[in-house]
């Protein structure tokens, strides 16, 4: 048998699927030197939702990674240039780097995280390495959704015991 033939199951599956799979695969194993080089190739795929899915998952995955560390201000440098023509993608990386701003201490504004995404509110207050009271705080005050507003809340309470 032959692992790389398809199998019954390709045949039935669409083709943007395959695609999509086969693009999150190769994201996923992407060297860093050839990383901005491949999201630009699958950007340029025919199917702009597919691709720009794909990208969004590579995004938040590596961004994940790479949150706490000194390595993401040049990751996500090289990545604004290469997703620059996707307002979503741009939108989602701009809030990576808000919240990497936000848990390594850096400079950010009430305007900015009051008025980021359900999602950067969701990931900020789920994210351990966001500890930053004045931060949880305006959360908990100004979430845009009641669960925001709770976790923050609840965030500010545990690190209230723990001292």
């Amino acid at each position: 048998m032959n692992p790389n033939a398809p199998s019954p199951a390709d045949d039935r599956e669409p083709a943007e699927h395959r695609r999509f799979a086969h693009c999150l695969r190769a994201l996923e194993t992407v060297s860093e030197a050839d990383e901005a080089g491949l999201v630009a190739a699958v950007l340029d795929d025919r199917d702009a939702l597919m691709a720009g899915s794909a990208v969004s998952r590579h995004l938040d995955r590596r961004a994940a990674a790479l949150l706490g560390g000194p390595a993401f201000t040049a990751w996500a440098r090289t990545l604004a240039g290469v997703v620059a023509r996707s307002d979503f993608l741009t939108r989602r990386l701009r809030e990576w780097v808000l919240l990497h701003s936000i848990v390594r201490g850096g400079p950010w504004t009430a305007g900015e995280l009051a008025g980021a995404s359900d999602w950067f509110q969701r990931t900020a207050v789920a994210t351990p390495g966001l500890t930053d009271p004045a931060a949880l705080a305006l959360l908990a005050r100004d979430g845009r959704t009641r669960r925001v507003r709770a976790a923050a809340s609840r965030r500010l309470r545990e690190a209230g015991r723990a001292r």
